[in-house]
């Protein structure tokens, strides 16, 4: 009856969509640039540079099958979602699917950005992928399988008898195969943060846990510190010994990775007296070109036998802000006294660093890494791999194929503040310092608006788009700051063919352009308060999007 009700539900909002219909906004194309100091460091041969993935892609983990690696990556209520990149030598990434992809898998409606699908994790075992995750506040724990990482994948196997958050599996060598997450404490917990990672024993052909849960830590490596935020468990076997790798701290600025280790699978497990094996919290925070926030690591063997840690930390500028979210960076693990290490404390973060020995080609990194131009002509009939939505479309209004070499967007009568499916397209801003823009045909229809946004959340946000106005048009910036939607600036145009909007951005400080007559930009507005749409502003666990939006203007 539940699913009955819902089908009727999506039933009906499509009809509504399709009742409110407009003629479609057209986009000639997007481009997005990004400049960033840091990238332009010389890059000696053998090297690679830091972040790996630039931009919002939280919560790595990472397998090997065979010579090649695979990576799953956090998207919360962003569709699709749970991107898989596949490697030959852990620097060079392609997007080959997503674990997320189809309507009917997952449901993110009434869910700020921030909720979702919380970290994945990607396991390969006789010939199928494995990936775990939470869809927090959308389902719980499941597991989803494939036998091409590039799918499809199966819909979620829901694991009702798992709490908490941040499931990963681990197969023995003996054939047996377990279940690990981060959830409450047994009994009532002693402190805010207080958490656990739990254990069970995995029925892999009947996908579900079998026999007792056991606490393997209580709090973290430490309990009489009072640790917070045990995280994100991982079991390696190596030698004899299983190690239990975990984050911990939290993931901002006190985030870290440590190391327990046991020679039976159900411990005791002893910490490393030197932990943790990664963190930035101990640098000065005014430090030049700060790399804050690492943590969350899975650790992987390369082909040469050496050991590698794919983990998050974040770039930041004016030194606790940073708009491009939490992303994704690679470090060599040394194995000091039969413990791994990934970074000695009191180190920074290397942004160019010694390449593995098996890495493929010089380290041109685009556009997952590094300073690039990147354009989408809209030429193809399906949506690049690098456009996501904000959650689940309930009809499509995107389309390449009825205008060929332009993007269609039907504009659905959500606004950026919606906790439905607005219809923007959403792309990853990577750098510090960047331009988006795009041009399109002013939309004739006075009731519909259409432009470029910059996306944090639902509570913050930048929109600078153009309207019908008489004969001619308004070109218009909106922000959202977490209270009401302002209009900063207005500029009447005499409309030409096509419309180009750029939104710039340096750091802190966002500009806003507009040329409608093919004779240069115009600043709208220029150095306005971008660190709205940084996390320690906007709060949450993403990073900032761009890209293009249209919406009907509700009737006044």
């Amino acid at each position: 009856m539940k699913q009955r009700l819902k089908a009727i539900s999506l039933l009906l909002f499509a009809l509504a969509g399709t009742a409110q219909a407009r003629e479609p906004v057209l986009f000639d194309w997007f481009e997005y640039r990004g400049n960033d100091k840091a990238f332009e460091q010389p890059l000696p041969p053998g090297h690679y540079r830091n972040p790996v993935l630039a931009g919002f892609h939280p919560d790595p983990a990472v397998t090997r099958a065979g010579d090649k690696f695979y990576l799953v990556n956090s998207t919360f209520t962003y569709y699709p979602g749970i991107p898989v990149f596949e490697s030959e030598d852990l620097v060079h990434w392609k997007q080959i699917g997503n674990v997320i992809e189809r309507p009917s898998q997952l449901d993110f409606d009434g869910l700020d950005v921030s909720r979702g699908v919380f970290a994945p994790t990607i396991a390969f075992h006789d010939g199928i992928f494995y990936v775990a995750n939470t869809a927090v506040d959308s389902g719980g724990n499941y597991i989803a399988t494939a036998t091409d990482p590039a799918g499809p994948w199966s819909d979620p196997i829901w694991l009702p008898t798992i709490g908490g958050i941040d499931p990963s599996l681990f197969f023995d060598d003996d054939g047996k195969v377990y279940i690990l997450n981060n959830d409450a404490p047994e009994g009532t917990p002693r402190y805010d943060g207080h958490r656990a990672i739990w254990m069970q024993e995995f029925d892999l052909a009947a996908r579900k846990p079998i026999g007792p849960r056991k606490v393997m830590i209580d709090g973290g490596v430490d309990p009489s510190t009072n640790p917070i935020w045990i995280e994100g468990p991982h079991i390696y076997k190596r030698e004899g010994w299983y190690y239990l790798v975990c984050a911990e701290g939290g993931t901002s600025v006190n985030h870290s990775q440590v190391v327990l280790r046991s020679r039976k699978v159900w411990g005791p497990y002893v910490p490393y007296e030197h932990n943790p094996i990664l963190t930035q919290r101990d640098l000065a925070a005014d430090r030049e070109g700060p790399v804050i926030n690492a943590g969350h690591a899975d650790l992987v063997e390369g082909l040469d036998g050496r050991w590698w840690a794919i983990f998050l930390a974040s770039r930041a500028y004016d030194q606790g802000h940073y708009n491009t979210g939490r992303e994704t960076f690679l470090l060599p693990v040394e194995w000091k006294d039969g413990w791994p290490v990934i970074l000695e404390n009191g180190l920074a973060i290397p942004q160019v660093a010694k390449a593995p020995s098996f890495m493929r080609g010089e380290a041109k990194q685009a556009p997952m890494s590094g300073n690039f131009v990147w354009r989408d002509e809209f030429d193809t009939p399906q949506l690049d791999r690098a456009w996501m939505h904000v959650r689940v479309p309930k009809q499509p209004w995107a389309d390449l194929r009825a205008h060929p070499g332009r993007l269609a967007i039907h504009p659905l009568a959500e606004g950026l503040d919606t906790l439905r499916n607005p219809s923007f397209l959403a792309r990853r801003q990577q750098h510090i310092a960047f331009e988006a823009s795009t041009a399109l045909a002013i939309p004739d229809d006075p009731g519909t608006v259409a432009g470029i946004a910059a996306f944090q959340s639902e509570m913050h946000w930048y929109f600078l788009g153009v309207r019908r106005a008489g004969r001619g048009a308004t070109v218009f910036l909106e922000k959202r700051a977490g209270k009401a939607v302002e209009t900063l600036a207005t500029a009447k145009i005499a409309p030409g063919e096509a419309l180009k909007l750029k939104i710039a951005g340096n750091g802190g400080a966002y500009s806003f352009a507009h040329d409608a007559d093919g004779k240069g930009w115009k600043w709208l507005v220029r150095g306005d308060d971008g660190t709205i749409l940084s996390t320690e502003v906007a709060g949450g666990f993403v990073g900032a999007t761009v890209g293009p939006y249209a919406r009907v203007e509700p009737k006044q």
